[in-house]
């Protein structure tokens, strides 16, 4: 008789860390309860009950002053409300892969769209998902889609969302689409499926098909280890579910014996299930005693190891070793990158390699390091970048007065403020989290010292580009650069490695004061050249839009008798001149300023006041508009009140 274990027995990532989330808070001795069973795994929440963590119901027995923790699969919207407002604190080790299911049902519900879920009606994960819509539809499979359909067939038009119990069987959920595509107009679908599942499912169903005998160990109120009795009963006739080793009594007689676990099922059973049909067995062949010690072998911290990817979540990476216990990199072991995501670096499926960095026997996984292993590597590259003098890239992780510390590929860089590449006066802070380019300048690798610049880099990266402009540059070429400083008499801009001015009286139409009117220091802004003086290394830039002839805006605009609304903005002993349009400014005579007379302009107006006036003449020959207030305040002729008459003699 031979024995295979499936690689894919035992704890899931889901309940490894809800069971995980409760021995921490036991150990810390948290006052806490928690709510429903954690798993479906009774020999577990015996163990977490004798640590102090009892079990309760409902959410009204949870006593006043104790914290409670939410079961793997989750609970409704409802429940974590009445925790709030009752102040209860919660430690939630609801199943990542199901709280992204109740996401993605109540945004759904928020766009108008109809949640219909696929799984038990009446299992706890199903009745929690259910919990986050107002108005759930939950079905087990699909004929009781298409039933459900048939009822009303306005249902068949319904924007329609589907999700799946993590927990279900590939077959329901594809049955189910298929018929909701064949059926329905507006339906969109989310398979959500967890991934181990499907490929414990999966394995599950290769090995029944091998065996004469399969072994399905797990509590039997669990849905997965119920779903993976069934998967094996479709290729082996002879399969035995059982929750403890104490239920094999003696085997049935078969060549090839597989064994598999529910995603509730600790280690330590699965264990005890192999010694006790081991003892069964008189002889043993080597392939299976090798299969049994590979399985329970025993890794040590600082071994590198390769694993395939099973599942992401945002905080973690599942890594399948080969190994009785399942690998975990958790996020900040990922990558030396604080701002990447797991799935940026990697996907369900690849190759990964690492380095161990705990054997945990009583949480029944390995935790692995990739960034530690990236560090190892890391140095070799820095000492080649030395030698080659190649440009790295990395983030800068700390500061202070001295300089700042950037993390490239996993090895600290000191870099001293003077070759930042910041201004004398600016905190080294501004550099924090920002992703750099650098050059090594020094490596002690048995001090573990490395310096860097970065304004080598920088100088080196302007010099090229500033070479590169020149030999383009031509008038009237188009750039789109960056406002670096102001003066009073203009605006100097960084067109890509050289800095051109824009003149006060290029900067716009209007009349300004000074540039600070109109552009700040690190404005983007599109400029082009008016001249360029590539001897003395000198650009002139222009800002305004000379597409538009502002006198030509201006005639098509106003005539002779109109009235405008203009703005004061210089005043001058015979008058105010004041924009019209910008670049067109017109006189306001002082004659023309009041209907009296006027000592001098500023006693009537001031600069920056908006009037309202006549526009009187227009020079066109000269370009000169002559404007009045006076005009708007006396009455035309027309107007003008007629002589009252002598009263009639009586």
């Amino acid at each position: 008789m031979r024995i295979t274990l499936a690689k894919s027995a035992g704890f899931c990532y889901g309940v490894r860390r809800a069971v995980e989330l409760a021995e921490e808070k036991a150990a810390q001795g948290v006052p806490c309860v928690m709510l429903g069973s954690l798993i479906h795994n009774k020999d577990v929440t015996s163990r977490l009950a004798a640590r102090g963590l009892r079990t309760v119901d409902r959410p009204e027995d949870v006593p006043d002053g104790c914290a409670v923790i939410i079961r793997s699969h989750g609970e409704s919207r409802a429940v974590h409300k009445a925790f709030a407002r009752r102040g209860v604190e919660v430690f939630d080790a609801t199943c990542p892969n199901v709280t992204r299911i109740h996401e993605i049902v109540a945004e759904a519900e928020k766009r108008g769209r109809q949640p219909v879920i696929v799984g038990t009606p009446d299992h706890p994960e199903v009745l929690a998902i259910a919990g986050w819509c107002e108005a759930p539809v939950v079905l087990s499979g699909a004929e009781n889609l298409e039933k459900w359909l048939k009822e009303d067939e306005k249902r068949t038009e319904q924007p329609l969302t589907f999700v799946s119990q993590t927990t279900s069987t590939q077959k329901i959920w594809d049955d189910c689409v298929k018929k909701a595509k064949k059926l329905c107009t507006n339906a969109e679908f989310f398979d959500t499926i967890c991934g181990a599942t499907s490929k414990r499912q999966e394995e599950a169903r290769q090995l029944a098909a091998q065996c004469g005998l399969m072994v399905v160990v797990g509590d039997r109120q669990s849905s997965n280890t119920r779903r993976l009795g069934e998967i094996c009963r479709e290729s082996c006739s002879n399969v035995l579910l059982i929750e403890r080793a104490e239920e094999l009594g003696r085997l049935p007689q078969a060549d090839m014996v597989g064994i598999t676990a529910g995603a509730s099922t600790p280690a330590w059973i699965i264990k005890e299930v192999i010694d006790k049909m081991s003892e069964e067995i008189l002889e043993m062949d080597k392939s299976f005693q090798e299969m049994l010690e590979e399985s329970f072998k025993t890794l040590n911290n600082g071994d590198k190891v390769t694993g395939t990817v099973v599942a992401i979540t945002p905080t973690e990476v599942q890594v399948e070793l080969g190994i009785k216990y399942p690998g975990y990199i958790a996020l900040t072991e990922l990558s030396d990158d604080p701002t990447v995501k797991p799935e940026e670096i990697v996907k369900v499926g690849d190759e990964i390699e690492s380095i161990v960095v705990q054997v945990s026997d009583r949480d029944c996984m390995v935790k692995l390091s990739k960034r530690r292993l990236d560090i190892n590597k890391g140095w070799e590259e820095i000492e080649a970048s030395r030698e080659n003098e190649t440009v790295m890239e990395g983030f800068v992780t700390e500061d202070n007065k001295g300089g700042v510390v950037v993390s490239v590929k996993g090895v600290r860089v000191f870099v001293p403020a003077s070759q930042t590449g910041l201004p004398r006066e600016t905190p080294m802070s501004e550099l924090l989290k920002q992703k750099v380019r650098l050059v090594i300048t020094e490596v002690n690798r048995a001090r573990r010292r490395v310096v860097g610049s970065i304004s080598r880099v920088t100088r080196a990266e302007r010099a090229a580009a500033a070479e590169k402009v020149w030999a383009e540059i031509e008038d009237g070429k188009r750039y789109t650069g960056t406002v670096k400083s102001l003066t009073s008499y203009g605006a100097f801009v960084d067109i890509g490695g050289v800095d051109g001015m824009v003149h006060i009286s290029e900067l716009s139409w209007s009349r300004i004061k000074h540039p600070s009117e109109v552009v700040k220091v690190g404005d983007t802004v599109d400029v082009y050249v008016i001249s360029a003086d590539k001897e003395k290394k000198k650009i002139s830039l222009g800002m305004k839009d000379h597409s538009q002839d502002p006198w030509t805006v201006f005639t098509s605009t106003y005539q002779v008798g109109d009235t405008a609304n203009v703005r004061v903005v210089k005043l001058m002993t015979f008058g105010a001149f004041a924009e019209v349009v910008p670049g067109v400014d017109g006189l306001i005579h002082i004659s023309q300023l009041a209907d009296h007379r006027v000592e001098k302009p500023g006693d009537v107006v001031a600069e920056g006041d908006k009037v309202d006036v006549k526009i009187t003449d227009v020079d066109m020959e000269n370009k000169k508009i002559s404007l009045s207030i006076r005009a708007l305040l006396e009455p035309s002729y027309e107007e003008a009140p007629a002589e009252e008459e002598a009263p009639a003699e009586e």
